[in-house]
């Protein structure tokens, strides 16, 4: 039982932000990661290796402070000012030829969007087409 909760706490999960900022990133190869703010560029670096098969060829990061939040205590007591916990991004380069997959479509669904509308209207005028001929018959 002790080894099951120590892999739980071992194992990270990287998952890349998929934001606009960090699609237009991706053009350059570049991947933007959430990490731990205890986490170092080469362990970073080793994770992301380890969990895409990639070769990684930078690693920069950056640190969001916190933002300031209000806090009250109760209806007269004196409200206080704290701070959210701070954030820590990491901007993962890739090698040439290296990618990683963050929007995931079905390939065998893949369809148009001109044939998915074209569908729609040959079905609008089907539906059309059965409501005047029961009309007719009355």
């Amino acid at each position: 039982m002790a080894k099951q909760e120590q892999t739980k706490v071992k194992l990270h999960l990287l998952e890349p932000r998929a934001t606009e900022k960090s699609y237009m990133e991706q053009t350059k190869r570049t991947y933007v990661f959430p990490v731990k703010c205890g986490m170092g560029k080469q362990e970073i670096a080793k994770l992301v290796e380890k969990e895409f098969n990639v070769k990684v060829t930078d690693v920069r990061t950056l640190i969001r402070d916190g933002k300031k939040t209000k806090f009250s205590k109760g209806k007269h007591a004196y409200p206080g000012i704290t701070h959210r916990q701070d954030k820590k991004y990491a901007y993962v380069t890739l090698a040439e030829g290296n990618s990683i997959k963050v929007f995931e479509e079905p390939e065998d669904n893949k369809t148009s969007a001109k044939d998915a509308k074209a569908d729609k209207k040959a079905e609008k005028k089907t539906a059309k087409a059965d409501k005047n001929a029961g009309k007719e018959n009355k």
